[in-house]
């Protein structure tokens, strides 16, 4: 699970190296990341909401 999230990060951040992304095509679990990706955008809205909260009060 470690590495499907570093993996999504990576993606997140436009870092991933060519080879990791086939490689996480061709032997990873499409369910894993699509979960991981939908959980990190979910926190990363979460957390730009909260500074925003922070920031206007």
């Amino acid at each position: 699970m470690w590495g499907v999230i570093k993996s999504v990060l990576a993606a997140f951040l436009g870092v991933q190296k060519e080879q990791q992304r086939r490689e996480d095509f061709e032997k990873g679990n499409p369910m894993a990341f699509i979960l991981v990706g939908i959980v990190m955008a979910l926190l990363f809205v979460g957390l730009i909401a909260l500074v925003a909260t922070w920031a206007a009060g």
